[in-house]
This record gives C-alpha cells, sequence and structure tokens, in this order.
C-alpha cells in the first residue's frame, strides 16, 4: 500500500458562516488561542507523516500563503531582543514541500480537490478541511493513515450525530461495520431526516485514491448547485473499496461561531498554565448564573 506523501488543504471559501469576521481574515486564520486553524491541520499532517502540502486558494488568502513562509523581520526582531523563536517552529515547512493552486470560482468542494490534480497526480492523498478542528491522540490523520495501509481504498472520516442534523452533512450509507470502521455502498448529500440513511455524517478528513480525479472531471453539480465531493465518493462507494472510520476523538466545527467559541474553550483547557484561570472564571460565572437562577451562564464582558 502506497504510503500517504502528499495532502491537499481547500482554504478557497468565504467564511460565511462566521462573518463579518471572515470579511477581510481568511476563516483558516482564526486563531484558536494562539495558532491559527491552518497551522493546526498542518501540525496533524506532518504527525501522520505528509511530506507535501498543497494549499488551493484564492483571492484574498495571502496572509495563509505568508504563514508559512520566512519572516525575516519578525525573526531577526526576536533574536535581536533575546526572544524565542520556537512558537514559529512549526510555520517553516521544508523548501519546496509546499504548493499554491488557484480556484478560481466557488464550485464548491470536489471542484476544490480537482484543481490539485496535477500536483497530486497518480497517489493516494489526504484532504484535511482546517475548519474541522479534531483533537486526538494521535491524530486524525495518523488514525485514517494507519486504516489506510490495512484497508487500502477511499478512506472517509464520520461521526456519529443525531439524525435530526442530517441536512447539514453528507451521510453514509452503511454496508458493513468491522469495529470502528465501516465499508459503505454509497453517500447522499445534506438528506432532510426523513430520509437518512443512517447517522454516520461525513466529517473533514479524507485518504482518496486518485481515480477521484477522474470522477471528479465529470461530476454534475449537486446540493447548492456546486460540484460536491460527497456526490462522486458516492460513485467511487460502487467499487466496494470505500470505508467510514469513526475518529477516536472530538470534533469543533470552527466555521461555526458556537463551534469556535468551544474549540477556544477546549483548546485553552489542554494549556500549561491556561487550564486554572479558565476553570476560575467559568466557575465565577456558573455562580453568577445559580444566584441569578437562570440555569445557564452569563458571561460578563
Amino acid at each position: 500500500m502506497k504510503k500517504i506523501r502528499k495532502a491537499v488543504f481547500p482554504v478557497a471559501g468565504l467564511g460565511t458562516r462566521i462573518l463579518p469576521a471572515t470579511k477581510a481574515i481568511p476563516k483558516e486564520m482564526l486563531t484558536i488561542v494562539d495558532k491559527p486553524l491552518i497551522q493546526y491541520a498542518v501540525e496533524e499532517a506532518l504527525e501522520a507523516g505528509i511530506e507535501h502540502f498543497i494549499f488551493v486558494t484564492s483571492r484574498g488568502k495571502s496572509s495563509l500563503e505568508d504563514h508559512f513562509d520566512v519572516a525575516f523581520e519578525l525573526e531577526a526582531t526576536l533574536s535581536a531582543r533575546g526572544k524565542s523563536q520556537a512558537p514559529l517552529a512549526q510555520t517553516r515547512l521544508e523548501p519546496g514541500s509546499v504548493s499554491y493552486v488557484r480556484q478560481q470560482a466557488p464550485l464548491g468542494l470536489g471542484h476544490a480537490i480537482w484543481c490539485a490534480r496535477e500536483l497530486v497526480g497518480n497517489e493516494p492523498f489526504a484532504v484535511l478541511l482546517p475548519d474541522d478542528l479534531m483533537v486526538g491522540q494521535p491524530g486524525c490523520l495518523a488514525q485514517m493513515a494507519a486504516v489506510h495501509a490495512e484497508h487500502g481504498g477511499n478512506i472517509i472520516c464520520t461521526q456519529r450525530i443525531d439524525p435530526h442534523d442530517s441536512a447539514r452533512y453528507g451521510i453514509v450509507i452503511p454496508e458493513e461495520e468491522i469495529g470502528s470502521v465501516t465499508r459503505i455502498s454509497g453517500m447522499v448529500e445534506k438528506p432532510a431526516p426523513a430520509d437518512t440513511p443512517s447517522d454516520m455524517a461525513i466529517v473533514g478528513r479524507y485518504i482518496l485514491d486518485p481515480d477521484i480525479m477522474s470522477l471528479l472531471a465529470t461530476q454534475e453539480r449537486g446540493a447548492g448547485g456546486e460540484i460536491q465531493l460527497t456526490d462522486a465518493l458516492a460513485r467511487a462507494a460502487a467499487k466496494g473499496d470505500s470505508f467510514g472510520y469513526n475518529f477516536e476523538g472530538r470534533r469543533y466545527d470552527c466555521g461555526d461561531a458556537i463551534g469556535f467559541v468551544i474549540a477556544n474553550l477546549a483548546v485553552a483547557m489542554t494549556r500549561p498554565g491556561m487550564t486554572g484561570p479558565v476553570e476560575d472564571f467559568w466557575s465565577a460565572q456558573t455562580h453568577i448564573s445559580g444566584t441569578a437562577g437562570k440555569g445557564r451562564s452569563h458571561v460578563a464582558l
């Protein structure tokens, strides 16, 4: 089984669910505590052994490109002041390991991935959606790479959801469950709750065979008038070598304002020096809530 060496990061989206924050800042550059979302995704890919990072961008994403470049002035200033450059370590990727390609029209996730076809070539590759922050040990992509080494084919990260939320997700059609891995026979993009085939939602990590590119090249537009990756994956699943994997860890949907706030709190609670102050703050708000008899926290700003 070929090692997964390349990862595609579709970062051309407008981030409309979290406006106006994303009017001038790419949603992938919004920070969770002290690092932008894209850096968490890149660090996850590095842990999984990824060697080539392919960013599918659009206009207004130059700050993302700058983030993974050398900042001579900043580094010289830190050095002159005797300050550590350690926080910049994971922003320095190997020379020649980063590629950028433009998605020139907002035609959907499937189209964004297809735009990277020449860089991907004829080998399996990973796809990471940075606004899905995945927290686990080992990381989500490393877990999926182990599944791919065993089963091959297309590996789709899944998460069980309340069926009433099915219209927000691509949903897999399960065929056979083998522990945390499920052989799937198809997928449906954003079905109504009454029509959903399962409670297994597709979330933002994939390992895909290069054959998916030929399917995307002929894929008709689907939900939202966009070229949906889920529709192409549903066609690929007919071959019987597509699997859903229930990731062991937590997922935070940071493209949504509520998910973004929760992710900041959750990550802060894991950081040395932050846990105590965050717990103290939250306990104080809970006490205020209790004395007010409201049954929920009221945060004083």
